[in-house]
């Protein structure tokens, strides 16, 4: 489409997609259903099984006050939701924008970069549904994101320390692994961290937090990867490494805080008791 309506080849992909996610949206404002009480589509009979299910414990019509916000904002494990969310997309951001430019670096032409900034995705998709699929059979996120996470420490690792032509197979395998843990994994941080909030205020409060604090992450991703640092990208995998720790450490903290609530809350009435998940 390079020369259609006088625009470039790359104008045209960002308005296809973008006319495609406008399109979406709107549909989906009058397709998704808010909550199961409101589902047409749901038989009475499944209304009352997923409400049971999620043990959903608030009038659905109940507005969010500023109240509300404030005592959600007080917890300490409400903010480790987002910081975990912001520190792994820094590195997930970062492979997303900058996939061609380090392929690029490892001696690949401009077609050849294109084709081989593929197979680290389809690696991380292949990863993510696997995961996906152990993580709802057993029920527990925190393990399953905790291997994501060792993952990306080694694929780090190794781009930080492992250069040269003769290391070429070592750094493609690093990109591979950074692409499955970073991009693998961060599906599972949202799902964990809503899954262990109660009710539609906090629901609807914590996943405004995570989504809009850890979005501000591609700031940083955009300028982590610079020109003068090719082809090694020191300060890019270094920052992209920092975060992960950070991910990491902000992932054990609520993982303990979610186990000690857990371990408070087995002695109570089964009908008051939340619904906590490793």
């Amino acid at each position: 489409m390079n020369g259609v309506q006088g625009l470039s080849n790359w104008r045209w992909v960002f308005i296809l997609e973008g006319i495609v996610t406008v399109l979406i949206g709107i549909a989906a404002f009058f397709l998704v259903t808010d909550f199961p009480r409101e589902a047409t589509w749901l038989s009475s009979q499944e209304k009352e099984l997923i409400l049971t299910t999620t043990r959903a414990d608030t009038v659905d019509t109940a507005p969010i006050a500023a109240k509300d916000v404030l005592i959600f904002l007080k917890s300490a494990k409400n903010w480790l939701g987002a910081i975990m969310y912001f520190a792994i997309l820094v590195p997930a951001y970062s492979i997303a924008y900058f996939t061609p430019t380090i392929v690029q670096s490892l001696g690949y032409s401009v077609v050849q970069t294109q084709l081989h900034s593929v197979p680290p995705w389809a690696a991380a998709f292949g990863f993510a549904v696997i995961l996906a699929y152990l993580s709802d059979k057993s029920r527990m996120r925190s393990p399953f994101i905790f291997l994501g996470l060792a993952l990306l420490l080694i694929g780090l690792a190794i781009l930080l320390t492992v250069h040269g032509a003769s290391n070429f197979s070592a750094e493609y395998a690093g990109l591979c692994l950074v692409s499955m843990g970073a991009v693998g994994i961060g599906g599972h941080i949202v799902c964990w961290y809503l899954m262990n909030l109660q009710g539609h205020i906090e629901k609807g409060i914590g996943s405004a937090l995570m989504i809009g604090f850890g979005n501000i992450s591609g700031i940083l991703a955009t300028l982590a990867f610079q020109k003068p640092d090719a082809p090694y990208y020191r300060t890019g995998y270094s920052i992209c490494l920092a975060m992960t720790v950070l991910c990491i450490l902000s992932s054990g903290c609520y993982a303990v805080l979610v186990w000690k609530e857990r371990k408070e809350m087995k002695g109570a009435e089964k009908e008051t008791a939340r619904i906590l998940y490793m």
